[in-house]
C-alpha cells in the first residue's frame, strides 16, 4: 500500500495506540513520529511508556530522547523539529505515522501554532511571585473562573501553562481557549488520515491502572531516584509530569508508596478524561471502538481497511462503503 497522506493515531493514555503505530509501521515499512510532550526527554523511559530499545531497532522513531530532563520544552520547539523530521520522511518516500496524546502538539501539527500575544515579562514575573506566595492551586482555581475550558485541560501542577493562560487573559481580556481560532474544528488538512482508538471508560480505567502497576514494578521509583541525582536538576516541567511528580513527593517524605501509586492512577485517569474532551473537537476521525476481544492483530486489520478506503476514495473511486467503526 502506497500512501501520500500522513497517518495520525489518536487515543487516550494506555489506549493501545503505541502498539498499533508499531504494527502499522512494520506492515507499511513506515516511520513513527512521537507526538508526546514527555517522551522527548532522555532517560524518562518507564514513566512515559516510551517504546523499548528493541522496538526502536525494528522501526525508525522520531521525537524521542531529543532533550535533557533539566531543560524546558514547548510546543513551538516541538513543532519546528517535528515538521523537519516529517519532511525528511516524505523525501525518503516512506509512510509517516504520527502517534501521541498531547493535544496541543497534535493540533499544532494539524493547524499551525497559536499566534497569541507575546510574553510580558512584568506580568509573568508577577504571576510567578503569586505562585510562590499563594501556591499553584490558587492560580489554577483563578484560571478555572476566567477560562474553565483551559483549566480543564491544563494539569493543576503545570505552572508554565497556568501562568501563560493567565498572562494571555490579563493582556487581552479574553480566555486563551477562545483565542485559539486556528484550531478550527470545521476543517481538517487534506493531507492527513486521522484514526482514533477508544474504549468504554471503565475498560480504559482498568488499562490505566494496570499500566501504572506495571510501571512501578518495572522500576519507576529507581528511575526517578536516578533522575533526581543528576546535575543539572530536573526542570519544573519534568518534575510536574504525571508519575514523576507523585514519586518525587513520595521520596521527599510524602505519602507512602501504596497511596502514591493510587494517586498516580487518579492523575492518569484525570488526564485521560481531559484527552477524551479534547478529542471530541477533532473532526473527521475514523474512530475504532475496542473491547476485550480486540487483539492487536484485529486492530491492525481494521486500521488497514480504513487506510484502503481512504486510498481508494482519494484516488477518485466512488461508491465504496466506509468501514463501520465497530467492525472487527
Amino acid at each position: 500500500m502506497t500512501l501520500s497522506k500522513k497517518i495520525l493515531l489518536l487515543g487516550v493514555t494506555a489506549s493501545g495506540k503505541a502498539r498499533l503505530a508499531f504494527d502499522l509501521a512494520r506492515h507499511l515499512h513506515g516511520e513513527i513520529v512521537s507526538v508526546d510532550s514527555m517522551k522527548v526527554y532522555r532517560r524518562m523511559d518507564i514513566g512515559t511508556a516510551k517504546p523499548s530499545k528493541e522496538a526502536q531497532l525494528k522501526v525508525p522513531y522520531h521525537m524521542i530522547d531529543v532533550v535533557e530532563p533539566s531543560e524546558s520544552y514547548d510546543v513551538a520547539t516541538f513543532y519546528e523539529r517535528a515538521t523537519r523530521e516529517m519532511d525528511k520522511i516524505q523525501l525518503r518516500r516512506r509512510p509517516t505515522i504520527l502517534v501521541g496524546g498531547t493535544a496541543m502538539y497534535i493540533k499544532a501539527l494539524l493547524y499551525g501554532l497559536f499566534a497569541g500575544p507575546g510574553a510580558d515579562d512584568a506580568v509573568r514575573q508577577r504571576l510567578k511571585q503569586r505562585v510562590e506566595a499563594q501556591g499553584l492551586d490558587s492560580l489554577h482555581q483563578e484560571l478555572a473562573r476566567v477560562d474553565p475550558a483551559a483549566a480543564g485541560r491544563i494539569n493543576p501542577k503545570d505552572e508554565r501553562r497556568i501562568v501563560r493562560a493567565l498572562e494571555v487573559f490579563e493582556l487581552t481580556g479574553q480566555p486563551i481557549s477562545s483565542l485559539q481560532t486556528q484550531f478550527d474544528a470545521a476543517k481538517t488538512p487534506s493531507e492527513w488520515i486521522i484514526i482514533g482508538l477508544r474504549r468504554d471508560k471503565t475498560l480504559e480505567s482498568q488499562r490505566i491502572n494496570a499500566r501504572v502497576k506495571k510501571m512501578v514494578e518495572a522500576g519507576l521509583v529507581r528511575e526517578v531516584q536516578s533522575l533526581l541525582s543528576e546535575e543539572p536538576c530536573l526542570s519544573k516541567q519534568t518534575r510536574s509530569a504525571i508519575g514523576y511528580a507523585e514519586i518525587i513527593d513520595h521520596l521527599a517524605g510524602g505519602m507512602d508508596i501504596e497511596r502514591t501509586i493510587e494517586q498516580i492512577k487518579i492523575s492518569t485517569r484525570r488526564l485521560a478524561k481531559g484527552q477524551r474532551t479534547w478529542f471530541k473537537t477533532f473532526p473527521f476521525v475514523h474512530w475504532i471502538t475496542l473491547d476485550d476481544e480486540s487483539t492487536a492483530e484485529k486492530t491492525l486489520h481494521r486500521t488497514l481497511r480504513i487506510l484502503a478506503y481512504e486510498q481508494d476514495t482519494g484516488s477518485g473511486r466512488e461508491g465504496l462503503a466506509q468501514p463501520e467503526e465497530g467492525e472487527n
